[in-house]
């Protein structure tokens, strides 16, 4: 293995991946000649076919499956040696990347981030809008074009359910109220009962098909019979059309504040009680800007969480 080529493992991974040469170029942002160009040489070096090709696609051989496990691993290792390169930093300078829900970014993070960016102007911050939980210990996606490039550094997230690898703190916990437009006509002006909600209110749900957060099954739980007028995909695409007044819909109680037009109509739904975690991994921890931010960023966060 010492006289093979990374790269052409890369290609036989990402060949193992998709299962096409073309699906396989997309990923590496090469095209299919080059891909195919790789394979052929790395069986050509061992001197062993790593490929069946059918019409369904490329299916490894016995020895395409034992290649593609050594080759995970490897791949796995030199994560792992870049994770513990990176965390032996000890410098309050350079990149930071955030991953985050939009609507985290737009409510809960401006004035911590700037005020860490005043407090510590070595450090350039990158938010990045992701509302699934990062696997920081993955420094690259499967289908990224740039093997190396980063995910996160620090995870800021509303869920219920973190990766145990995963390191940090729960900074708070997230609430949600149904609301409708400020003296709208034919909508609730005052707490309600859920029960008259449902059934007399018309609502701005989230997708149909989305299942992956809470809110997206509290919906598909309780609104199955009531009167939905829009859907959208995003809490600030709901807050836009609750604006208008069509109709009534579910909000974090940490929007109200940029939304003053909007009025709760509803107590605390305890089933959207979501806690809020700032996660790193393991080998980051230590880095002394991922250190200072989570330290600096998360005390912030916390207080306007711990807020009436």
């Amino acid at each position: 293995m010492s006289d093979l080529d990374w790269s052409d493992l890369r290609h036989a991974l990402a060949i193992g991946r998709a299962g096409s040469l073309a699906g396989a170029a997309r990923q590496l942002g090469v095209n299919a000649t080059t891909v195919q160009r790789r394979l052929e040489s790395l069986e050509t070096r061992l001197g062993a076919r790593l490929f069946d090709r059918s019409r369904s696609g490329y299916l490894p051989t016995e020895a395409g499956v034992l290649l593609l496990e050594q080759a995970r691993r490897m791949a796995d290792q030199a994560d792992e040696i870049e994770r513990r390169v990176l965390g032996r930093d000890r410098e309050l300078t350079g990149p930071l990347r955030v991953a985050t829900a939009f609507v985290v970014m737009e409510h809960l993070l401006p004035q911590p981030l700037s005020d860490f960016a005043r407090a510590y102007p070595g450090i350039e911050v990158e938010v990045v809008e992701n509302a699934i939980l990062v696997d920081l210990s993955r420094r690259h996606t499967e289908d990224s074009t740039d093997w190396t490039r980063k995910e996160a550094d620090v995870a800021l997230r509303l869920s219920g359910n973190v990766a145990e690898h995963l390191v940090g703190r729960q900074l708070g916990m997230t609430h949600c109220r149904v609301y409708a437009l400020h003296g709208a006509a034919g909508l609730p002006q005052a707490v309600t009962p859920m029960a008259a909600l449902l059934r007399d209110a018309p609502w701005v749900a989230f997708e149909r098909d989305a299942t992956h957060r809470v809110y997206d099954r509290w919906m598909r739980t309780h609104l199955d019979r009531a009167q939905v007028r829009v859907r959208a995909d995003i809490f600030n695409a709901v807050a836009a059309m609750l604006r208008t007044g069509i109709g009534i819909g579910v909000l974090p109680t940490f929007m109200e504040p940029q939304h003053p037009e909007l009025v709760a109509v509803s107590e605390p739904i305890p089933e959207l009680s979501v806690p809020v975690w700032m996660l790193t991994h393991p080998d980051l921890r230590q880095t002394a800007r991922v250190r200072a931010f989570m330290q600096f960023v998360g005390d912030a966060v916390a207080a306007r969480l711990a807020q009436p």
